[in-house]
């Protein structure tokens, strides 16, 4: 498949594109946030606040990484990955909330409630999400055909009442209550993996995918979807604080099942690993292109943040 010259990193070298494609969204998402008009200030400084803060930028990153397996232009995926994450930030400041999760720290700072308060933290999460959108349908319009529109409902579909929030509600739901493994899966396919799934779709669309590469593509994102969320939840028990930059044992003390609590770590740690084979498998028929996706696989179980 043909690439873009407007693409200058090789897919040789994954870890230095990560790190290339980890600087690009920082500067993307800092020119969807230089809203000098805004009508308050401290609106968008809280919205600022929690978006450039840094963080592994793992679903921007996933739509570059596809977009490349696609032959579609970084430039071309820019609104796609800003949008990605910008729900993704949203989705943490409501999470951190009091009448979520109710954590303090986040990345190593004061969460967006405890640096501002929660009436703003919640108009932040607000406003990304609404931000998002409009980057989105900008970002799209020159995709042919309906594939913008596809592109826009993926979105919505993944951050929604059958993703994210839908998610987060069986979580809310679950604690303190007794769930098996298929249920806990299942809630988070929808609460983690959604996201994940939408990323890697969105930077296929934005290119020229055949349908079964496209199904591939879709396979390898729901194993690792599920790999992140596993990884997460062992982090949460053996991680350290200093690295995550935030405290662990959050879901023992809030009695929320996890894949650790449910089967144990070492069990935890080998679907982590086994979900990432099966990841790389649905790779095999591509080529170079697709050697940042395997790189980003492999992060994923290695990862200590």
């Amino acid at each position: 498949m043909s690439r873009s010259s407007e693409s200058p990193l090789a897919v040789t070298d994954p870890g230095n594109a990560l790190t290339e494609y980890q600087q690009r969204i920082e500067a993307v998402l800092d020119r969807h946030l230089d809203t000098g008009d805004a009508p308050d200030a401290r609106l968008i400084e809280a919205m600022r606040y929690a978006t450039l803060s840094g963080g592994k930028r793992l679903r921007p990153v996933l739509v570059y990484a596809a977009g490349r397996t696609t032959g579609a232009a970084d430039t071309a995926l820019d609104a796609m990955a800003a949008a990605v994450e910008m729900i993704h930030v949203y989705s943490l400041i409501h999470d951190d909330l009091p009448a979520m999760d109710d954590d303090d720290l986040r990345r190593g700072r004061p969460t967006c409630h405890k640096a501002f308060d929660e009436a703003t933290a919640i108009l932040a999460g607000d406003a990304l999400q609404a931000q998002a959108f409009d980057a989105l349908t900008a970002g799209v319009a020159g995709l042919p055909g309906t594939t913008g529109l596809q592109a826009v409902r993926e979105l919505a579909r993944a951050a929604g009442l059958h993703g994210m929030a839908g998610g987060q509600a069986i979580d809310l739901g679950a604690c303190g209550q007794p769930i098996g493994l298929p249920e806990l899966e299942r809630m988070h396919r929808l609460k983690t993996g959604a996201l994940i799934r939408a990323s890697v779709r969105l930077g296929a669309l934005a290119g020229t995918p055949d349908p079964a590469s496209l199904e591939r593509l879709t396979r390898y994102a729901e194993c690792i979807g599920l790999a992140f969320q596993i990884r997460d939840d062992v982090l949460d028990v053996e991680g350290d604080p200093e690295i995550l930059g935030k405290a662990c044992g959050a879901d023992a003390r809030l009695h929320k099942p996890t894949f650790p609590s449910l089967q144990g770590l070492e069990a935890s740690r080998e679907r982590a690993v086994a979900l990432v084979d099966e990841a790389l498998a649905e790779l095999q028929p591509f080529g170079q292109e697709a050697d940042l996706l395997r790189f980003l696989a492999r992060y994923i179980v290695d990862r200590m943040n």
